[in-house]
């Protein structure tokens, strides 16, 4: 981490001594979608729902006098509102690329989690579309504001690239500049996360990650289990059939319950530790197929297992979901299907969804 904060340095002194810059260029892109959402099944109580989900990216780039270039985004998420501080602002990145590779500064983006960008589901993961499915993802530093360095392309060879991410604080709310740091609530005071990935032969991706915080804790709750996390998966494309595949850890804080605990008790929950599960691991996979030009299906299953501290009975989540999607330009209708067993790690909390959406790309 040392060296990487010296070559940010290097990076800042560097556009410090630069006099003018050429005109920055601005776009706009984004999505909007409309869907239908119908679950039901186990301790599910909702009714049908009808949303509409916008999203719109205001970017800016340009080129400075010796090369290097820069790129802002700004995105306008109406969604984001309910997220204090961030009004409808939201997903926001300045960056600077030069020859020795890229430096960013992100809020509420950046993400470097690996786990789940392996999905070859045609409209979504089966617990990214609407239902509350309690899966315990891995962390990701895309969720605080943090600061990048990604090293340059082609640098590696088999197309490799590496990228180390540092977040001075656990603030994920939108700041703006000038922005003052977020008070140690004892729950770490830092976090940090690398990926890696690698393209060993032609159609086939692999990627890994790893993250962790620090600085947690208090005198009377010392640290017993730093919160850590990892995945390591793979996609691969041959022809008209993609695949994909990840296997991810995830391990929560745990303080101890006094000053002199430095053990978790395998007969109860530790009395100052903010989580009753000692470990999550969970496996994903995924297929799909593109029928013709216009038409996809894919199918995905996304299992986990959490292990509990007490002795306790321990249940495994599982989620699958086939989706259909047609593509018309710059539409797409997708029509998924899925099903939950033993959401939140509940026994026999099971439901069932179907949902239908439109989305339209600009």
């Amino acid at each position: 981490m040392k060296n990487i904060m010296k070559i940010m340095l290097a990076l800042l002194t560097s556009v410090s001594l630069i006099s003018s810059a050429s005109a920055g260029e601005l776009s706009v892109s984004g999505s909007a979608k409309a869907t239908y959402n119908i679950v039901s099944g186990g301790h599910n109580t909702t009714s049908k729902g009808i949303g509409i989900t916008n999203e719109i990216d205001f970017g800016a780039s340009g080129e400075l006098d010796n090369g290097y270039t820069w790129n802002y985004q700004v995105q306008m998420d109406p969604g984001a509102q309910t997220t204090a501080g961030s009004g409808a602002i939201d997903d926001t990145r300045l960056e600077l690329t030069s020859p020795f590779g890229t430096i960013g500064v992100y809020v509420s983006e950046g993400g470097l989690d690996t786990d789940n960008k392996n999905s070859q589901s045609v409209y979504g993961r089966p617990t990214d579309i609407g239902v509350t499915s309690g899966i315990a993802d891995t962390y990701d530093i895309g969720g605080f504001s943090n600061i990048q360095y990604h090293l340059p392309s082609g640098l590696l060879p088999f197309s490799t690239t590496a990228k180390a991410a540092y977040a001075t604080g656990q603030d994920g709310t939108y700041n703006s500049g000038n922005a003052a740091g977020t008070t140690n609530d004892g729950y770490g005071s830092a976090a940090e996360q690398y990926q890696i990935t690698v393209t060993p032969v032609d159609g086939l991706v692999i990627a890994a990650d790893y993250y962790r915080e620090s600085g947690a804790g208090y005198a009377a709750n010392p640290v017993i289990q730093e919160a850590e996390s990892g995945s390591l998966g793979a996609t691969y494309t041959y022809g008209d059939a993609s695949f994909g595949i990840s296997r991810s850890l995830k391990a929560p804080l745990i303080l101890g319950s006094s000053a002199t605990a430095s053990v978790i008790s395998n007969n109860s929950a530790a009395g100052g530790n903010l989580s009753s599960v000692r470990q999550w691991t969970t496996n994903k996979m995924s297929a799909a197929y593109n029928v013709s030009e216009n038409l996809s299906v894919s199918f995905e299953r996304e299992k986990s297992n959490q292990e509990v501290i007490a002795n306790a009975a321990e249940y495994d989540y599982k989620g699958q979901a086939v989706q259909v999607a047609y593509t018309m330009g710059g539409m797409t209708l997708a029509l998924s299907r899925a099903s939950h067993d033993n959401v939140s790690y509940t026994d026999s909390n099971d439901t069932d969804q179907t949902l239908f959406a439109m989305s339209m790309a600009f």
